[in-house]
């Protein structure tokens, strides 16, 4: 194998090949995506490099692949595919890389040079068509671009606020000469400045003066590193900590500072924590993750600002003071400035609501199974480290409020767009990121079918794959939403296949959960199990209603 930059005397030094020696450069060794007869170059240079290729059963599904690569690991996930349909199929998960701030470069083919002129099979206008759902999107003119090009999409898509890049290579560039003195650029990383000392002291000064500041921690914090001195700015000033569902793990649950998760509706036990609050810490907050008109409903509570970047403008985020630079460091010195303003312990009354809720759940043994139960199994069969990715639909409003977290980016969640169908072809993405944890993919049974067929992919690969069904036969948050809001519902309900059997047509185990009692030893079968196994568990969403009128009439501030 040649080094990454390198021609091999083999090499027919095509464009493709070049391109791959550029992504070799930036540290890419794993590329998702379905070829085409357009791009055939690339899919043979990538054949023949060090970089996996995972081909997938579809095209969007390899974009969550990617997605979920680049959310892990931090670096931006690759994903590639053909022109026209296949390429218009990748949008949604760049779409959710972008909105869920996740770094994230989609390569298609197009049409050629000679033929991208004019009215033409399978040609319509890619880069315009990803411009609006990405930081660039841009066509690769010819061989000469493809390391420049290469490197700013990295650059672009990695740096803060990360987000997806889109490159076309047309198929003439795809199969063009390329000259061996054509190599990748250096790769370097813009790093974060330290902060401001006149606004560490400002900060400090606003902190000393508020009666009931409380901490709101979000994504920024979780892709930024900031964990431990969020957990050490919050205990040395005694401030109660609370979590956007991105935020989830950068101070664990059970930590004493620890608020718990806010994000689900208006009144939660963690959204009543702010209603007394003077003064907002927002710390990696992102306004994507959750409309601060719920925490800030009259527009009048202090807000500092501690990110990478500036605050976007709302009228319910209106910041006083702003500390733009490295996180960790801004939350350090913070620490120390305002060493003065130590409280008293935050109260404990969000995490015993909590935790109350699990124990009721865990001890209910009702068939089909109550969400609490669900969640509280799910806890018990997963480490502390271990990754679990919830889907979109009634499950996420469970698992998001509920779920014990511990660790930064162990609960995988999209927000921004709250896609449905991206965590069981993410689990996949993530197990190869994270070979030595258990993955699991809590998933719906509306968005279990929307990418099944990647169970195959996961067979195929030889790649650890939990597929944990939450079954109601319905689409229940839709369910859920209607009834909430007009009392009743219609066009929420399908059926399912035998999941068991539909498990096995893929190699797969597949289990059906009896009753309570089975779920937990199931799950961790399947867990210990280093193949695919798939899980369906008849869940009872009578308790969405019953969550919500019982969350109605807490009206006391926590």
């Amino acid at each position: 194998m040649t080094k990454p930059g390198a021609f091999s005397a083999g090499d027919q030094h095509r464009a493709a090949e070049l391109l791959v020696r550029c992504l070799e450069n930036e540290g890419v060794r794993v590329v998702f995506g379905l070829p085409g007869e357009e791009n055939l170059h690339l899919t043979l240079a990538l054949a023949r490099s060090g970089i996996r290729y995972i081909l997938t059963r579809h095209e969007q599904a390899a974009s969550f692949m990617a997605e979920m690569h680049g959310r892990i690991t931090g670096a931006a996930g690759v994903v590639s595919a053909t022109l026209g349909p296949g390429a218009i199929n990748l949008q949604l998960g760049v779409a959710d890389a972008m909105t869920n701030s996740t770094p994230l470069v989609a390569l298609s083919a197009q049409v050629g040079h000679n033929r991208s002129y004019k009215e033409t099979h399978q040609f319509v206008d890619l880069v315009n068509m990803f411009a609006p759902i990405t930081k660039w999107s841009a066509s690769v003119p010819s061989a000469r671009a493809i390391p420049e090009m290469v490197r700013r999409a990295f650059k672009t898509a990695e740096t803060e606020r990360p987000g997806a890049v889109y490159l076309a290579v047309p198929e003439d560039v795809d199969a063009a000469p390329a000259s061996a003195a054509m190599r990748p650029l250096p790769r370097y990383v813009v790093r974060p400045e330290d902060p401001s000392q006149g606004q560490i002291a400002r900060a400090a000064a606003l902190l000393r003066n508020a009666t009931n500041p409380i901490v709101l921690a979000g994504h920024g914090a979780a892709r930024n590193g900031a964990d431990k001195s969020l957990v050490a700015f919050a205990a040395s000033l005694g401030l109660p900590v609370a979590t956007t569902f991105h935020g989830k793990g950068v101070i664990p649950d059970d930590h004493p500072n620890s608020m718990g998760s806010i994000g689900f509706m208006r009144r939660d036990y963690t959204n009543f924590g702010f209603d007394q609050a003077d003064l907002i810490v927002a710390v990696g907050y992102e306004l994507q993750e959750f409309d601060p008109a719920r925490i800030n409903p009259r527009g009048d509570k202090t807000i500092i600002h501690v990110h990478r970047f500036p605050a976007e403008v709302d009228a319910h985020y209106s910041i006083d003071l702003g500390i733009i630079g490295d996180i960790p460091a801004s939350l350090d010195a913070l620490a120390t400035a305002g060493a003065d303003c130590l409280r008293g312990p935050p109260p404990a009354r969000c995490r015993e609501m909590v935790q109350s809720e699990l124990d009721r759940g865990r001890a209910d043994d009702r068939f089909p199974l109550a969400p609490q139960r669900i969640v509280a199994d799910t806890r018990t069969a997963l480490g502390r480290d271990d990754v679990v990715l919830v889907d979109t639909g009634a499950l996420k409003m469970w698992m998001a409020r509920l779920y014990p977290t511990y660790a930064p980016n162990t609960c995988l969640i999209s927000n921004g767009l709250s896609t449905m169908g991206f965590a069981l072809p993410g689990a996949l993405a993530v197990s190869l990121a994270k070979p030595d944890v258990k993955v699991l993919a809590a998933v719906g049974d509306g968005s279990f079918l929307m990418h099944s067929q990647e169970i195959e992919t996961a067979v195929r690969e030889n790649i650890p794959l939990t597929v944990l069904i939450w079954e109601d036969n319905g689409y229940g948050l839709i369910e859920w939403k209607m009834n909430l809001e007009v009392g009743e519902h219609a066009a929420t309900s399908f059926t399912n296949p035998d999941i068991v059997r539909y498990a096995e047509s893929f190699e797969a185990k597949g289990y059906r959960i009896a009753s309570a009692a089975d779920l937990l030893p199931t799950l961790r079968t399947a867990l210990d199990d280093p193949g695919v196994s798939v899980i369906a568990c008849p869940v009872d969403y009578s308790e969405n209603l019953r969550l919500t009128r019982r969350l109605g009439q807490l009206d006391a501030p926590l």
